[in-house]
């Protein structure tokens, strides 16, 4: 492992965390909770953002106007800004080119020059910067299908795993900063089955509307869920709050009438209290399942 104890281990050193992400926005709908429960105990935690959001529709229609619309770019990077505040994370921009979501059949080429198009090696050094910079313990991302299959989320997945690796490698980007090895690597997921269901039916049965029933209809039962893949559950309800207000200030993208927030915090954590990871990459000792995102790094880190 590159990186001497002294700079993995250092005793003392707070813990620190890092979530790659596509768009700003999803740091606040995946894992958010996870962060703001790190933050309140102690650790760094950085969201590192590839693209500045500017190819995003507007979602929320009380935000629908010609004036937000003309700004996206600029109105994008402050609903980022507040969100980082709430959720008590630093911030960074990677600063490359939201490629839009391509509609059509066949699909239409991505935008030339966006983040889906430019030569992974690019975004990888940007992201290597980063990491030997910060120099986090765990870092969380996207799994292969990025959660769900946009270009951008894709990308970052490749981009953040080739980083991790690349970051400990003293010939790789000598010019990017010392090597950094980080310990864990996570990843997210997309929506669970199960979690929806239990949403569903404790919806039904306090007597009120479940937004998810025609959702439960189509989906594909051939379609594993992703539970089957986690390694790791993180108990978090009481930052589910934190969560829904960093959530809100992405206003041109949540509309707080939305399915977002169609299930009162009660119910969420009665039924389901936890943010979900799998574990994929770890150079400490865990064992499987987890409760915990430093476990087996607070040893190394803290003692």
């Amino acid at each position: 492992m590159v990186g001497s104890d002294e700079r993995t281990a250092e005793p003392g050193s707070p813990l620190r965390l890092m979530a790659v992400h596509a768009h700003p926005d999803d740091e606040s709908s995946k894992g958010a909770a996870t962060m703001a429960k790190y933050v309140a105990e102690g650790a760094e935690v950085m969201v590192v953002t590839c693209t500045g959001g500017e190819a995003g529709s507007i979602l929320n229609p009380a935000m629908d106007r010609p004036e937000v619309l003309a700004n996206m770019s600029e109105i994008r990077r402050e609903e980022m800004a507040r969100a980082a505040k709430i959720l008590g994370v630093r911030h960074h921009w990677l600063g490359f080119v939201d490629s839009g979501l391509p509609e059509g059949d066949p699909l239409p080429p991505l935008p030339e020059g966006s983040f889906g198009t430019v030569p992974l090696e690019e975004p990888v050094r940007e992201l290597v910067r980063v990491i030997r910079e910060f120099r986090p313990h765990v870092v969380l991302t996207y799994d292969e299908n990025g959660g769900y299959p946009h270009p951008d989320h894709i990308r970052c997945h490749e981009v953040s795993v080739a980083a991790f690796d690349a970051a400990a490698e003293p010939d790789r980007f000598p010019e990017a900063g010392e090597p950094w090895q980080a310990l864990k690597l996570y990843y997210l997921h997309g929506f669970s089955r199960a979690r929806m269901q239990k949403f569903h039916d404790a919806l039904l049965t306090a007597g009120l509307e479940s937004p998810y029933a025609e959702w439960l209809e189509k989906w594909d039962p051939d379609r594993a869920d992703v539970m089957e893949r986690v390694t790791t559950q993180i108990e978090c309800a009481d930052y589910f709050p934190v969560r829904d207000e960093a959530l809100k200030a992405h206003a041109t993208q949540i509309d707080p009438n939305s399915r977002w927030f169609a299930v009162p915090l009660e119910i969420q954590r009665e039924v389901w209290p936890t943010e979900e990871y799998e574990l994929v990459r770890a150079l400490v000792d865990s064992t499987l399942p987890e409760d915990d995102l430093f476990a087996g790094v607070r040893e190394k880190v803290t003692t």
